[in-house]
């Protein structure tokens, strides 16, 4: 299934997260502390610029062996990948009791969910072959690289997931770089491009201002209210 709307996920490629973050908090949403993944979830591949597309969801488990692991279940993710907008972003939770010990992805994961149109993966476990996956392009946001998949499971596919303490459902659009991922709430296409200029246009006139030789620091409060 291609996007429903190519423009838009270009347009936000011209966007970086923290501006589209701040973009978002002028049109008052959501919370300022709200909308994001936190510092332990890290771009493993800043050099790969922006990253934006529609989540497909799964929880795992990959800690202990409560139940037994069944190939139909990652069968089943694979299909809502395939049929999902494009481009894709798979998001697994780890429900587990240790998320920073196993791996929810490596080279192979990834050149299947590649080959289903997903262009990144969001974890808040970890991930592995990083050299092998960085050959292929395919983006990790993740705690870290660990060596080892564990009992690797798939729990549930195409369920709403907590990572991060972010609530991310099938269809989300996420927008990520090296600063981080922030969702973009539905229906925006309008009104956020606006409020990029305005972001833009306002940090631009300060900086501008405070590299001049006009920069008084008598006038910093008031340049930064304006």
């Amino acid at each position: 299934m291609s996007s429903p709307n190519a423009s838009w996920i270009e347009y936000l490629k011209t966007v970086d997260s923290p501006t589209v973050a701040n973009a978002i908090e002028l049109l008052e949403l959501r919370g300022r502390h709200e909308g994001f993944l936190p510092v332990d979830i890290k771009c493993i591949f800043p050099e790969f610029g922006r990253t934006v597309g529609y989540a497909v969801t799964a929880q795992v488990e990959t800690m202990t062996r409560q139940e037994p692991g069944d190939a139909a279940q990652f069968v089943d993710l694979f299909k809502l990948v395939e049929a999902a907008p494009k481009p894709a972003v798979v998001v697994l939770q780890e429900m587990g009791p240790h998320g920073s010990y196993c791996a929810h992805s490596g080279e192979v994961m990834a050149t299947i969910f590649q080959r289903l149109g997903a262009i990144a993966l969001v974890s808040d476990c970890a991930v592995r072959d990083l050299p092998e996956v960085r050959a292929l392009g395919f983006q990790y946001f993740a705690r870290g690289a660990v060596v080892s998949h564990g009992w690797f499971r798939i729990v549930r596919a195409g369920v709403p997931v907590q990572v991060g303490g972010l609530s991310i459902k099938m269809g989300d659009l996420l927008h990520g770089d090296e600063n981080g991922v922030v969702k973009v709430p539905a229906g925006l296409e309008l009104t956020l491009p606006g409020k990029v200029d305005a972001v833009r246009t306002r940090e631009k006139k300060l900086m501008d201002w405070v590299k001049s030789t006009d920069f008084r620091i008598e006038e910093l409060h008031q340049k930064m209210v304006e």
